[in-house]
């Protein structure tokens, strides 16, 4: 039969002293173990609550902070974007100024120089190619294309020649180009002069101005023979005269521009700008807008176009062709379009071909009437495009402006650089996981966790169109301007983004500075609720392992005392 344990006060005494003293000491190593004074609500549901609010709005911030640092990242990429771009756009407002003063330079007189060594030649008639003599034939035209009557005598005359006989010199050719005058002001008409290699060369005094040199002789080679022994061999062409059994011309034209310019046209007597639409057997020019139309008699013949001397290309001219008929035609002929590009202006009512490639020095037109009178005089050079002899062809070979090829080579690397712009921007080069700010996309960075506080970063659009940047015309001063103007906008607008992004970036710095500090403060504040402090901890565990140690002791002795007692029984 088992009876119950009976305990005297003082031993239950110390047993529930150990026993509160035990979970005193567990609940001391938990708070040690899990570092918190409050591990759950029920340690204190008011501090516990707080704490988990804390930590839950640290927590977001966190993420919004990732977001944040993305929004960095996305107009850092942009910034990278900006400073390429101004490179580029700066290394084009350098081509297009570059264009300007070619241009400038280029155009500003009409010049030929030779290539041959003419010093000291006492009787050019002893240099192989000039044995019997020639007789150069000059003509010139001023910016307007009228032209410049030289006549000593008083006459009306449209030209004037140089001959070279037995006995003349070179200083004495030269002497007698130098002393060519306008009759209407006596002003000097070229200046001929030997350069520091002895080349002849010949330019206009005109300003703006064109000039034709042709070279006499009984056959095409000895008109060649004569022109090559004056060092013009490379420019001189044989065109046709339009007289089948006279030989060829020999000869170029300089012009001062760097492309060939038509007439200003209208299209009727009442002086109306031409269009697109217009025939072009209405043309007439706006000078001379009740004189008969330039265009007699083309039913199919041919207009005639070549490039630095090569086969000649045909534009065929239908009695119902259009001026922009007559563009396209240029255009699109696969020997033409990858030399010259034809344009035509419908504020001016001009048509204008020019060079685009750098390899472009003269162009050769030309036109062959089915009847004798039959035209096509467009004005792009100096002669008169109307058949002599039917199906015989006229043609006029024209030097274009010393600049043109340049201008054409400042062109293409223009639009390179065009090119580039747009593979940087379009081909998401400029963007970050997506967002790509240069190309038109926005950013908007959010700061607080109800997205009541935001800022929005606007994107743009920098491909060449949208900077504004066309492929470049540099054929004239007014397109140069036009392109120059273009450039410096665009470098306003991408510097001007520049700015905005170094203006966004810093407030978005800045808040991401404060949306550290502030998870930082609400963890800590948070930590502060529910922390357990390890030193009073640990402190508190001792004193709790001494209590039970001191307690353990004393129910041993109060267990000894009750076995003394049954040991007298």
């Amino acid at each position: 039969m088992t009876s119950d344990v009976v305990l005297s006060a003082a031993m239950r005494t110390n047993l529930l002293s150990l026993q509160s003293t035990q979970n005193s000491i567990d609940l001391t190593q938990r708070n040690l173990g899990t570092g918190k004074k409050i591990n759950s609500a029920l340690d204190g549901p008011q501090a516990f609550f707080a704490s988990r609010a804390l930590t839950n709005r640290a927590a977001d911030l966190t993420k919004l902070l990732d977001s944040i640092g993305q929004s960095v990242q996305v107009i850092k990429a942009a910034d990278t974007g900006v400073t390429a771009l101004t490179s580029l756009v700066e290394q084009a407002d350098s081509i297009a100024s570059q264009a300007q003063e070619a241009l400038a330079a280029g155009t500003a007189e009409a010049k030929v120089t030779g290539n041959k060594d003419l010093r000291n030649i006492d009787d050019l008639t002893d240099v192989p190619g000039l044995t019997g003599g020639v007789t150069l034939t000059l003509t010139a035209t001023d910016a307007d294309g009228d032209v410049i009557d030289p006549d000593p005598a008083g006459g009306a005359q449209t030209s004037i020649t140089v001959a070279v006989a037995a006995g003349t010199s070179t200083n004495e050719l030269i002497t007698a180009i130098n002393e060519i005058r306008d009759q209407a002001d006596q002003s000097a008409v070229f200046e001929a002069k030997l350069d520091d290699k002895g080349q002849l060369s010949i330019r206009s005094l005109v300003s703006g101005g064109s000039f034709t040199v042709d070279f006499s002789g009984a056959t095409d080679a000895d008109k060649l023979a004569a022109a090559n022994a004056l060092g013009f061999g490379e420019i001189a062409k044989v065109t046709a005269d339009g007289i089948a059994a006279a030989p060829n011309n020999v000869g170029f034209t300089a012009t001062a521009d760097v492309a060939l310019k038509s007439y200003n046209f209208v299209k009727n007597d009442q002086g109306d700008v031409a269009d697109r639409s217009t025939l072009l057997t209405a043309l007439r020019t706006a000078e001379a807008p009740t004189a008969a139309t330039l265009f007699d008699g083309i039913s199919g013949e041919n207009y005639t176009i070549a490039v630095n001397g090569g086969a000649a290309q045909n534009i065929a001219l239908a009695a119902t062709a259009t001026v922009q008929e007559f563009v396209d035609a240029i255009n699109n002929n696969s020997t033409l379009s990858s030399k010259l590009e034809a344009t035509f202006d419908e504020g001016t009512g001009q048509i204008s071909i020019r060079a685009i490639d750098a390899s472009v020095e003269s162009v050769q037109i030309g036109f062959a009437g089915s009847a004798i009178g039959d035209s096509a005089n467009f004005g792009f050079g100096l002669t008169d495009l109307s058949a002599v002899a039917a199906g015989v062809a006229v043609e006029e070979n024209i030097q274009l402006g010393s600049s043109a090829g340049q201008l054409a080579k400042l062109e293409q690397d223009f639009n390179k650089i065009r090119d580039q712009i747009d593979a940087l921007v379009s081909n998401g080069d400029t963007g970050y996981r997506g967002t790509n700010l240069l190309n038109g996309n926005d950013l908007l960075t959010t700061f607080n966790e109800d997205r009541t506080s935001t800022i929005e970063t606007k994107g743009v659009t920098f491909t060449s169109a949208g900077l504004g940047l066309e492929e470049a015309n540099f054929s004239n001063a007014a397109s140069v301007d036009g392109v120059i103007s273009a450039v410096r906008d665009a470098l306003g607008s991408v510097r001007d983004f520049g700015a905005t992004l170094a203006n966004d970036l810093s407030v978005i710095q800045t808040r991401q500075t404060f949306t550290t500090s502030l998870i930082n403060t609400l963890k800590e504040g948070s930590d502060k609720l529910v922390n357990a402090d390890q030193n009073e901890e640990g402190a508190k565990l001792l004193a709790l392992q001494t209590r039970q140690s001191l307690g353990v002791t004393a129910l041993s002795l109060a267990s000894q005392s009750q076995q003394s007692i049954l040991r007298l029984f």
